[in-house]
């Protein structure tokens, strides 16, 4: 290859990092929460972008076209996830514990009711700092499926399809991860408050 297309190709995508660069990780972060996995995803849409560049034709802005290719970087992160979720003590279901085998609530972990003033926690930053460390402690599946679903909103066919999983799959991930971030939440922030 010329050595000044090289040079050329070399300065485009220079100048792509410096305008697109911050842009991409956060995107591709708020869809993953990971720093180190966004900062993958995005070094791998540069890389993909410069191997690729010939078949950018202009009929979209950079900005589009590397938006389009992270997109599937993200949605390959999820499809290589493991499909069987291992859980580890921290993240485990608690069903066993916090139901009894008449599958109704057992007093200790009956959920208590939140404050009717609650309604505007949103807009609380340190409730959004707990809300996302209690996030961080689900694994990286129920993470996905609860920012796609609630941040997100996405619909449920394309939650299944990006994921790879079945309907059913995602409404049982979804009722758990609740009935997880309701635990973490009570324990680390309405308890203390």
């Amino acid at each position: 290859m010329n050595p000044n297309i090289i040079i050329e190709k070399q300065k485009l995508m220079s100048s792509w990092v410096q305008d697109f660069g911050d842009t991409l990780y956060s995107w591709a972060y708020f869809k993953t929460s990971d720093e180190a996995v966004a900062q993958d995803l995005v070094q791998e849409t540069f890389f993909s972008a410069y191997q690729n560049l010939g078949n950018f034709r202009n009929g979209s802005s950079p900005k589009t076209w590397l938006f389009s290719i992270i997109k599937n970087k993200v949605v390959d992160h999820y499809r290589k996830a493991p499909k069987n979720i291992s859980l580890s003590d921290d993240t485990r279901y608690e069903a066993d514990i916090w139901f009894g085998e008449d599958d109704n609530w057992k007093k200790e972990y009956r959920p208590e009711p939140w404050e009717a003033g609650d309604s505007n926690l949103l807009d609380n930053p340190m409730f959004n700092n707990m809300l996302s460390t209690c996030m961080d402690k689900l694994p990286s599946t129920w993470m996905a499926c609860v920012q796609m679903k609630y941040l997100g909103e996405k619909e449920t066919d394309d939650i299944c399809q990006q994921l790879d999983i079945t309907s059913s799959n995602l409404w049982q991930i979804l009722h758990r991860a609740k009935l997880q971030l309701r635990h973490c939440l009570e324990k680390n922030w309405f308890k203390t408050q």
